[in-house]
């Protein structure tokens, strides 16, 4: 009897610590939400940790694609068909071991020519030679000559102790096929080194999209909103946003789409001219009727699978390239409910400043309908789409059924 008692008082005890602990939690979670309430600024990129660690994108957030071409029957081919744009492509560590290898191999490939050439001639035998009989090339009797010689014509070096006689024409014919095939391939490389050092592909780097969108209101319209800056003080003209929705697509023939394209338009403060990208700007995309992002709502958007690619096509001003930066939202990096942070201030001197410290940095918008939404039309809403869903999966079992 006693025993029970003491097992009784123990279970007492342990209920009385579990309850005093969970309210304790609930205090300091209360606590913990209110102070979160009163803080304005959010770091756009603290929720990075939070995404999922494996969601496939198509587009990195550097702009770098993550689509990899696999089973091509003849790439190889393909790739060497297009010589000038494979050497462009190349890394530049790849690029200058080709460019060090063709040199080489070049002045040897012509050395070995040079030294069979004198072996075929007999200039190799020691004390053969007469006052009137001289080999094709003086002073080459050894492969490392040969190949000396080679170098020193191709890069018209010319020091006069190796050179070139009229014994052997073919000899005379061989030096000028060296000179016009190698300065043909000096022309070919100099020209992708040149090529590929003038691509704008550095200059879109200094292009930075802020890390994640808003959707919030702009002039009473409900808006998808990202922001926008040039890093650097020459200018980009002809400046050009658009983006590609990609996303899962059934048609009503039941053929199913894994990445479905759609046009999403941007506008600078409802304007689709061309902006002038001296400061950072943000660009808006009304979710109307005509938005393929018209369905989201703050309840269904991090449930939503699709990658909004966003391009930037311009103009460098000093050399007159175009240049695309890209970058891609999924929606963990999308915030219903905020707005950015301005960071273009006066300063007082006059001059215009660009804050880049509050670049990434989000706010909970001050429009309180965000906050006062009917949620009757949005439970309405949401019933609406699950019975198309399920009308849509009906025709495709039916036209499946109908196929057998």
């Amino acid at each position: 009897m006693s025993l029970f008692r003491a097992l009784k008082k123990t279970c007492s005890v342990i209920k009385k610590s579990l309850f005093s602990r969970e309210t304790t939690e609930a205090v300091r979670m209360e606590t913990t939400k209110i102070n979160m309430s009163r803080v304005p600024l959010v770091n756009g990129g603290i929720d990075t940790a939070m995404l999922k660690a494996h969601k496939p994108r198509v587009m990195s957030k550097s702009g770098h694609s993550n689509v990899r071409i696999d089973k091509v029957d003849g790439i190889y081919l393909l790739y060497l068909q297009d010589l000038w744009t494979t050497v462009i492509d190349m890394k530049w560590r790849y690029k200058l071991t080709l460019f060090a290898a063709t040199f080489v191999m070049t002045w040897f490939l012509f050395g070995v020519i040079y030294y069979a050439i004198a072996f075929l001639h007999g200039d190799l035998e020691i004390n053969t030679f007469t006052p009137k009989r001289e080999p094709c090339v003086k002073n080459v009797d050894s492969l490392t000559g040969a190949f000396l010689f080679s170098l020193e014509s191709q890069t018209t070096i010319g020091y006069g102790f190796r050179f070139i006689t009229e014994e052997c024409p073919h000899a005379i014919f061989l030096l000028v096929a060296q000179l016009v095939i190698t300065t043909l391939i000096e022309i070919f490389i100099t020209g992708t080194f040149l090529a590929k050092i003038a691509r704008p592909k550095k200059r879109a780097e200094t292009i930075k999209f802020s890390h994640c969108a808003v959707i919030t209101k702009h002039n009473g319209e409900l808006c998808l909103v990202i922001r926008v800056a040039n890093m650097r003080k020459s200018l980009l003209i002809q400046c050009q946003l658009s983006g590609k929705l990609l996303q899962t697509y059934e048609t009503k023939e039941g053929e199913r789409i894994l990445l479905n394209q759609a046009s999403v338009k941007f506008n600078v403060d409802s304007s689709s001219e061309s902006p002038f990208l001296i400061l950072p700007l943000t660009f808006y995309h009304i979710l109307d009727e005509s938005s393929p992002l018209r369905d989201l709502t703050p309840q269904n958007l991090k449930e939503k699978d699709f990658e909004l690619v966003v391009l930037l096509n311009a103009t460098v001003e000093s050399t007159s390239a175009v240049c695309q930066s890209r970058t891609s939202y999924i929606p963990e990096e999308i915030h219903w409910g905020y707005e950015f942070v301005p960071v273009v201030s006066l300063s007082p001197n006059g001059k215009y400043v660009a804050d880049f410290s509050q670049f990434e940095k989000i706010r909970r918008s001050t429009d309180s309908t965000f906050y006062s939404m009917d949620s009757e039309k949005q439970k309405l809403e949401e019933k609406y789409r699950q019975e198309d869903q399920r009308e849509r999966e009906l025709r495709t079992m039916l036209l499946q059924q109908s196929n057998v």
